[in-house]
């Protein structure tokens, strides 16, 4: 089961649309037992802050955000446990899910 959401007001204050909100169970457990908020990681995605990913996968999301390519974000909670932020090219969806969920 992946959670379904809506956030239309985030896309003002980012670079890009996230389209349909999606969170698997493994992700949103990760997130509730490290205490943290999803909407906190989020921003930072359609913000334009990357994360974790090396400097040319940072590099391919800023060719991305003009050309409506995959947009791809990861994480490290204060647990411990990596997420991924995953936007679709046509900017419908966003995924947050665990790596071994990908």
């Amino acid at each position: 089961m992946i959670v379904d959401a809506t956030l239309e007001h985030i896309k003002p204050e980012g670079k890009f649309p996230l389209g349909r909100l999606l969170a698997t169970p493994g992700a949103l457990r990760a997130f509730t037992e490290a205490g943290e908020n999803t909407l906190d990681y989020l921003l930072r995605h359609v913000g334009g802050d990357w994360g974790d990913v090396p400097p040319e996968d940072a590099k391919e999301n800023e060719f991305s955000l003009t050309r409506h390519l995959r947009l791809f974000s990861a994480y490290t909670l204060g647990s411990g446990v990596e997420i991924w932020v995953i936007t679709e090219a046509d900017r419908s969806a966003t995924t947050i899910l665990l790596p071994s969920e990908y």
